[in-house]
């Protein structure tokens, strides 16, 4: 599956201790990392986890429809 992919056999043995590997750059360590973070479910029953998922869906695609037809800001939040 790896070279199908493009990722070395060696860079999948090497996952279980990426943020030490030299094999992976600083930006697929912190992808990794964050992979990780949100895949902690020790915090959430299904029913959270499923519920989580759809409003970060929603959120996203409304995001990218509103900047699709370059609809603005609201307003409700300024920095």
């Amino acid at each position: 599956m790896s070279s199908r992919f493009g990722t070395s056999t060696e860079k999948i043995d090497a996952l279980t201790d990426y943020a030490k590997s030299p094999l992976f750059s600083d930006a697929e360590k912190v992808a990794l990392e964050y992979a990780d973070a949100i895949t902690v479910t020790d915090h959430y029953d299904d029913d959270t986890i499923a519920e989580l998922t759809m409003i970060i869906a929603w959120e996203n695609a409304s995001s990218r429809f509103n900047r699709a037809f370059r609809i603005p800001s609201q307003g409700f939040w300024k920095r």
